[in-house]
C-alpha cells in the first residue's frame, strides 16, 4: 500500500471514530437548538395573537363589518367556551384544549384565553402555524460536515508528518534490499555455473548435487523477492505458453531439490491448451507450488503432478503427501507460515495468490493434516492446440 493510501485509510478511520464520539454532544446540541427554535416560534405565535386582539380592540361597533386579520403563514380563529369555532381559519383538528403553547409533530398552535363577552362572544383565540426545523437540521449538518472535514485534514497532516521518519527508513530499507538482491544474484549465478562445469568434467557426487539443489532453493527465494520488488513497476505482457513443455522444464529443474529429501516427483503431463499468461508470472506460480510441496512433504515420499484438459479448461494439479495444512484460509497472507521450523519468508503463496487473481485462475485446495495437500489450478479457457 502506498504511503498516501495508508495515510488516507487511517485518517478516514480516525475521522469516523472522532465523528461517532462527537455525535453525542452534537445530538444534545440538536435537541437544544430545536427547543430554542420552538421557543422562538412560540414568541411569533404570541406576537400574531396580539395583532389579532389589537385588531378586535380597535373595532368600532358602528363599523359596517369587522375585517378579521389574515396572515400568510399563520392560521387563527375564535372559539367559544366549548371550543366550537365562532370564526376560524384553522384547518387543523385541535387535540389539546388548554391555554398555552402546544406542539404536535410539526403543527404548533397557541391557545389564548379571552375576557368573557368581549370579543364577539369568543372565549379562546387560537393561532397556528407549521413549525419547520429545516434551519436547525441545516446548521447541525453544516457543523458535522465542517468537523469531519477539519478532523480528516488534520488527521492526514499529522499522520503524514509522523510517518515521514518511517517513510524515510522504509525507503532506505527498500534500497538496501534492492542492492542486496543485486549482490546476491551475481555470486549465486557463479556458484551454479561452476557446479555445472564441475559436473561436466567429473563424476557426479551427492555433495555437488546438494550444493546444486541448495542454489536452486536460493534462486527461487531470490526470484520471489525480485518479483515482489518489481511487480508494481513492471507491466507483464501475456503470451501463449505451451503448458506441457513449460511444466516439464520446471519439474526437471526441481528434481534435484526433491532428491535432497528422497522425494520422487511423478508427472502425468497430457497435451493441454496453450495458456495466455506472462511466463515469469506462471513460473512464480509453478515454482512456488512445487517448492512448497517439496518443503512440506515427508522424506521418502512422492509428489504427483498432473496436467490435463477438462471442460475445455486446462487443469494443473500438485499433490503432496506430507504435513498438510491446518488453516487453508491463512496460507496466502504475506509472511504467514504454519510451520516456522520449515524456513522461508512466507511470501511465495502470497505472490501466487496475487498472480492467479489477476489472471482469473481458479484455485481449489484440498488438504488433510498429516496426510497431504492438493493444489488444483484451473486456467480460463483459451484456444485449444
Amino acid at each position: 500500500m502506498k504511503d498516501s493510501q495508508y495515510s488516507a485509510k487511517y485518517a478516514l478511520i480516525y475521522t469516523s471514530l472522532v465523528s461517532v464520539i462527537l455525535l453525542t454532544p452534537l445530538f444534545f446540541y440538536f435537541i437544544y437548538m430545536k427547543n430554542i427554535h420552538s421557543i422562538q416560534n412560540e414568541l411569533l405565535l404570541k406576537e400574531k395573537s396580539l395583532l389579532v386582539i389589537q385588531a378586535m380592540q380597535e373595532y368600532n361597533e358602528n363599523d359596517e363589518y369587522f375585517e378579521y386579520p389574515r396572515f400568510k403563514t399563520f392560521e387563527s380563529g375564535l372559539y367559544d367556551q366549548s371550543f366550537q369555532p365562532i370564526f376560524s381559519l384553522v384547518n387543523y383538528k385541535i387535540k389539546y384544549f388548554k391555554d398555552g403553547y402546544h406542539l404536535d409533530n410539526n403543527d404548533a398552535y397557541l391557545i389564548v384565553k379571552l375576557p368573557k363577552d368581549r370579543y364577539f362572544g369568543a372565549k379562546y383565540l387560537i393561532v397556528k402555524n407549521q413549525l419547520s426545523f429545516a434551519v436547525v437540521y441545516e446548521k447541525v449538518m453544516y457543523i458535522l460536515f465542517s468537523v469531519v472535514i477539519l478532523v480528516f485534514i488534520l488527521s492526514m497532516f499529522f499522520l503524514q508528518t509522523f510517518a515521514k521518519p518511517f517513510q524515510k527508513m522504509n525507503k532506505q530499507l527498500d534500497n538496501f534490499i534492492k542492492d542486496s538482491m543485486h549482490e546476491i544474484n551475481t555470486p549465486l549465478s557463479i556458484i551454479s555455473v561452476n557446479i555445472d562445469l564441475y559436473n561436466r568434467k567429473n563424476e557426479p557426487n551427492k555433495y555437488m548435487q546438494r550444493m546444486k539443489a541448495a542454489t536452486k532453493v536460493l534462486s527461487n527465494i531470490y526470484n520471489d523477492m525480485d518479483y515482489l520488488i518489481k511487480h508494481d513497476r513492471l507491466k507483464y505482457e501475456s503470451e501463449n505458453i505451451d503448458m506441457a513443455a513449460f511444466l516439464s522444464d520446471r519439474i526437471e529443474y526441481f528434481s534435484e531439490v526433491a532428491l535432497m529429501k528422497d522425494i520422487t516427483i511423478n508427472s502425468d503431463i497430457n497435451e493441454c491448451a496453450d495458456v495466455s499468461m506472462n511466463a515469469k508470472q506462471l513460473q512464480r506460480v509453478v515454482d512456488n507450488t512445487i517448492s512448497n510441496a517439496i518443503k512440506y512433504s515427508y522424506e521418502n515420499s512422492k509428489i504427483d503432478i498432473s496436467l490435463y484438459m477438462k471442460d475445455e479448461k486446462c487443469h494443473l494439479s500438485f499433490r503432496d503427501y506430507g504435513v498438510g495444512i491446518e488453516k487453508v484460509e491463512k496460507i496466502f497472507s504475506r509472511y504467514y507460515r504454519e510451520d516456522t521450523n520449515k524456513g522461508g519468508f512466507g511470501i511465495g503463496l502470497n505472490i501466487v495468490k496475487s498472480i492467479i487473481d489477476e489472471a482469473h485462475i481458479e484455485l481449489v485446495i484440498e488438504s488433510t493434516p498429516k496426510v497431504g495437500s492438493e493444489f488444483l489450478y484451473i486456467f480460463p479457457p483459451t484456444s485449444t492446440k
